[in-house]
């Protein structure tokens, strides 16, 4: 494992640009390459590899070429994403952000939620707490969270019945990296991309068997051990690891709204995550994958404190429970073989079939349970194909199935009613060119054609991307993709008289615009500057029925089209040696233009328009200690679409710590909201506060 968390907690800005961290090994980065194995499973995968993790043999020769060669080490960070097939930062015509393991690592990040934090182009941060079990809200670009495509290594892993995918059930100790792409990619995954794309990329297994064991400790109770095994014996190579989290999170809080104070309870949690990879070589040019995946958690789920004012308010309905639990248990699997067609190593052909089953049971108060079953089935066939020397060719096949069954079931009744039962089934071609017109020029064209059991006809969403060096330091590019979203199957089919379901609901339809630039200022940084701008037509949205009609208080209707522009912006310097810094700015303003309530016309749509803005100065030396003080920034941003109530913004600074004893020990540290900042997430729900987490992991 690498040394260098400096950069690599350079907050990552990293895909979009430049990640402090991620320019060094040990702060030495020059020469670095992408793993070549011939003959091995390695060389075949879809997803690259890491950059190369061979110490430099020179110390002073690579403390001074880090001056020269910090930024190109940025832009040639492996990255999957914009593709579908291997490929770096610095090949996309797209602006993409990415974290690795090893900054979530230095960053504390407990799941894939906390590892968002810091990058820009998204708000990770969440809806209803701070916890490590703390539902993940994500939105990109004014989308909401049903309107972000989840892919794990590659492939849909999307809540076909309620949207979305609830990122805090992935713990990080089994993540190689996480991919953010912003502005939608219904061309190459289809459905459900419209504000962007987050792509889960897990641990590959190494050359050689290594054991690496981790315990940590902090606030409210948490308690977190892991341990994974990865190595090679002859063709068969494997990843095999197991987590476990528990945590408390019983911290005081006060609600002044609602004159509240008190002590959180029922808000503990516990995870046991088991994962496995096994991969053999089926020659020099043939390999086989299989990897599961196990995610196990029960928590509670203490609610809100009621919020009094306005009456039918965001928070009007809420209430404190200290007996809600919800259980979930999630296995997703896939076999996938790739080989490499003809005699060289310009044409891969990849296939998966996938399985994944996602349980979810909700037991409120005991008296009653709500239970959500999904099974989906999928296949993936994709070529990618070097023809000529300034030609590529990404081309292929999707076919995704899956059934939803919602129960709900009354303990004082012993009826069980059936809420939704339903399938959707999902299939598309899709196929990318892309051509160097020019050295400096380079020039996309996507389309896909999708079909859907849920929607009438088909889906065609095209996209073009241009790239273009202006001089060695100054790149311009420029994107435009069409994208949709089915809705899901609560949306159309659910009877629940709380969120009953419209099945005259029609797809929403996405277009998504950005233009940008890349300047590198020197040899000592980079900045990333994306101006957007996203239109959702028909978008899906809850409407509460105040007064109840025919017994139902809620349902789901198309508002119209609601418009998003904004800026992603990224810095990062090398300011003195050893010492980095980075700001990243994230602006939304999403405005629903056209609506059915005339009171939403011109305001802005809720929780998506908030304002972040993240900066870090960090100090790492070549024996890879590190310290880090960071800032995350978000703005105030109405909750409901009325713009009548408003959530006030946050700011929080966390100090991180890594400090190696020898070559196999390492104590990482750290403390989160330094100031103890409180605030709300969503009406009435509090934040947990300062935390601390102290660990230390062992490589043998």
């Amino acid at each position: 494992m690498s040394t260098n968390l400096v950069a690599k907690l350079g907050i990552q800005i990293i895909a979009s640009s430049v990640t402090l961290g991620m320019w060094c090994e040990n702060c030495k980065v020059i020469g670095v390459e992408i793993p070549q194995d011939k003959g091995s499973a390695k060389d075949l995968q879809p997803v690259v590899e890491e950059i190369s993790q061979n110490p430099p043999k020179a110390t002073e020769e690579k403390e001074a070429d880090i001056e020269i060669n910090v930024i190109d080490t940025i832009l040639n960070e492996p990255v999957f994403s914009p593709f579908r097939r291997e490929g770096t930062v610095k090949d996309s015509t797209r602006p993409i952000y990415v974290i690795t393991g090893e900054e979530m690592e230095a960053q504390g990040a407990r799941t894939v939620r906390e590892a968002l934090k810091f990058l820009p182009g998204i708000l990770g941060d969440g809806t209803v707490g701070t916890e490590v079990n703390a539902l993940s809200g994500q939105f990109i670009r004014g989308s909401n969270t049903g309107q972000v495509l989840i892919l794990l290594d590659g492939r849909p892993i999307n809540n076909a019945g309620s949207g979305g995918f609830d990122l805090s059930e992935f713990t990080t100790n089994n993540i190689q990296r996480v991919e953010v792409l912003p502005g939608g990619g219904s061309t190459l995954y289809g459905s459900d991309a419209i504000g962007g794309v987050i792509n889960i990329i897990t641990r590959r297994p190494t050359e050689k068997i290594t054991t690496e064991a981790k315990v940590n400790f902090g606030a409210y109770g948490l308690n977190q051990q892991s341990i994974q095994n990865s190595g090679k014996k002859g063709d068969i190579s494997w990843v095999v690891g197991y987590n476990r989290t528990q945590a408390e999170n019983n911290y005081p809080f006060s609600i002044p709204e609602a004159n509240f104070s008190g002590t959180r309870k029922n808000n503990d949690a516990l995870y046991n995550n088991f994962n496995l990879k096994l991969e053999a070589d089926l020659g020099k040019r043939n390999t086989l994958s299989f990897s599961t995946l196990y995610l196990n958690k029960e928590q509670g789920t203490p609610g809100g404190v009621p919020i009094p004012f306005p009456v039918n308010g965001q928070g009007f309905f809420n209430s404190l429970t200290d007996k809600n639990r919800k259980y979930t248990d999630q296995v997703l699997t896939d076999l996938t073989w790739n080989s490499k067609l003809g005699g060289g190593d310009d044409s891969l052909l990849t296939a998966r079939v996938y399985g994944d089953f996602l349980n979810t049971r909700f037991d409120p108060s005991g008296s009653s349970r709500f239970e959500t079953n999904q099974s989906s089935y999928g296949i993936q066939t994709t070529h990618s194909w070097n023809f000529a020397k300034n030609q590529s060719l990404v081309y292929g096949f999707d076919y995704r199935t899956v059934n939803v069954r919602n129960t709900s079931f009354s303990y004082s009744t012993n009826i069980e009613t059936l809420n939704y039962d339903n399938d959707i089934n999902q299939g598309a071609l899709f196929a990318k060119y892309e051509v160097a017109l020019i050295p400096n020029l380079t020039v996309n064209l996507g389309l896909r054609q999708d079909f859907s059991s849920l929607i009438n006809g088909s889906v065609t969403s095209p996209s073009v991307g241009t790239k273009f060096a202006v001089s060695d330091s100054t790149t311009l590019r420029a994107n435009y993709i069409k994208n949709f979203r089915v809705p899901t199957i609560a949306n159309l089919f659910n009877v629940n008289p709380s969120n009953i379901g419209n099945p005259e609901l029609k797809p929403e339809r996405g277009d998504s615009f950005d233009i940008g630039i890349d300047q590198k200022l020197g040899n000592i940084g980079l900045v990333r500057l994306t101006f957007f701008k996203n239109s959702v037509s028909d978008t899906i949205a809850f409407k509460r029925l105040t007064p109840p009609v025919n017994g139902n208080t809620g349902t789901w209707e198309n508002i119209g089209l609601v418009e998003t522009t904004g800026i992603e912006a990224t810095l990062n310097l090398q300011l003195a040696k050893n010492i980095y810094t980075f700001v990243n700015y994230t602006a939304n303003d999403p405005r629903i233009l056209k609506s059915s309530n005339a009171a939403e016309i011109d305001k802005e749509l809720r929780f998506a328009g908030a304002d972040k803005l993240n900066l870090g100065v960090s100090y790492e030396n070549p024996q890879g200690l590190y310290l880090g003080l960071l800032m995350n920034s978000l703005n105030g941003y109405p909750t409901n679409n009325t713009n009548t109530e408003f959530l006030s913004g946050y700011t929080t600074f966390d100090f991180k710590l890594r400090v190696p004893l020898n070559d196999k020990l390492v104590v990482t540290g750290s403390v989160e909201n330094l100031f103890n900042q409180r605030y709300q997430l969503f009406p009435g729900f509090p934040d947990g506060g300062r935390g601390f987490q102290i660990g230390l992991s062992a490589t043998f």
